[in-house]
């Protein structure tokens, strides 16, 4: 009997051994992640700055972030970004203005009002958007989306703001603890107003990031928006061809050189410094949200 539990024991003492060892594994894994996940921001920020301050410094701060003109393979060139960045700006602010409250509205649509067998076929929908390619999107955009603004507005071209705009993914609002809901509606307030007041203050924190993905999304995108912005260096108009800071880039790397390539480096050293400024924005007025709450 003795021997039994002292086999027992010994057993117990190796499991909990394999188990320590198994932790510190995983925590070194882990760790390795992190660091790799790092090391990879710092890296690429290293390359941004040191690829695109030259052109800074020898188009001049002043005239590249502000200049109107953008004319990189002219016999006299002009590199002046504020178009792209006004656009990118502009683009940002409808996307987030019209996204975000079809987004939510949808949301709370799928989470709170309709049926089950409806959300059940309407969710995998509203999900895949975000699975779908941003050329499919362009595509798609080029195809239905310009011809239609020309018709209705009786233009000859389209434009891009409108298909930025219809870019940002859905988002599927937190589950909400339900007891709070069934207080809500015990104390004599409508299904409504305990959406409202109850569920989405309740999922604010999902909403918020859910915000944050879809701007940096509208921020970043290239391809959608190339296919359909003209992609001319024109200040931004809602019914104007423009071009954005990504756009920029990438319509023009594959075959500048010299100076105009420098410059393009300086066009992706601003816009990821853009997204940081967004993103830093964001999470400081979260995070006051969250204290205030």
């Amino acid at each position: 009997m003795q021997t039994s539990n002292q086999g027992t024991t010994q057993k117990h003492a190796g499991l909990y051994k394999f188990r320590q060892v198994m932790d510190k594994v995983m925590n070194g894994v882990f760790f390795f992640c992190g660091a790799v996940s790092i090391a990879a921001v710092l890296l690429i920020t290293v390359y941004l700055v040191i690829a695109g301050l030259p052109a800074i410094g020898e188009i001049g701060i002043v005239d590249f972030l502000f200049g109107t003109e953008w004319a990189s393979t002219a016999a006299e060139p002009k590199f002046g970004i504020l178009p792209f960045i006004l656009t990118s700006v502009w683009g940002m602010l409808g996307a987030s203005l019209l996204g975000v409250p079809v987004g939510l509205m949808c949301a709370v649509y799928l989470s709170k009002v309709a049926s089950k067998r409806a959300a059940g076929i309407v969710r995998p929908a509203v999900e895949l958007l975000s699975g779908i390619p941003s050329v499919v999107y362009g595509l798609v955009g080029m195809m239905v989306l310009v011809p239609a603004v020309m018709d209705v507005f009786n233009l000859k071209n389209g434009t891009c703001l409108l298909a930025a705009i219809l870019v940002l993914a859905v988002m599927i609002l937190l589950a909400v603890p339900p007891e709070y809901e069934e207080a809500s509606l015990a104390l004599g307030a409508s299904k409504m107003e305990t959406v409202f007041k109850v569920s989405i203050p309740a999922a604010k924190s999902g909403i918020a990031a859910g915000i944050v993905l879809g701007i940096g999304r509208a921020v970043g995108e290239a391809m959608a928006v190339m296919m359909v912005a003209g992609n001319v260096a024109n200040m931004p108009g809602l019914f104007k061809s423009v071009t954005f800071l990504t756009t920029a880039v990438a319509k023009e790397m594959s075959y500048a050189g010299g100076l105009q390539r420098q410059a393009l480096f300086s066009i992706a050293l601003v816009l990821f410094c853009f997204i940081m400024v967004i993103n830093a924005v964001l999470n400081i007025f979260l995070k006051r949200g969250e204290k205030n709450g």
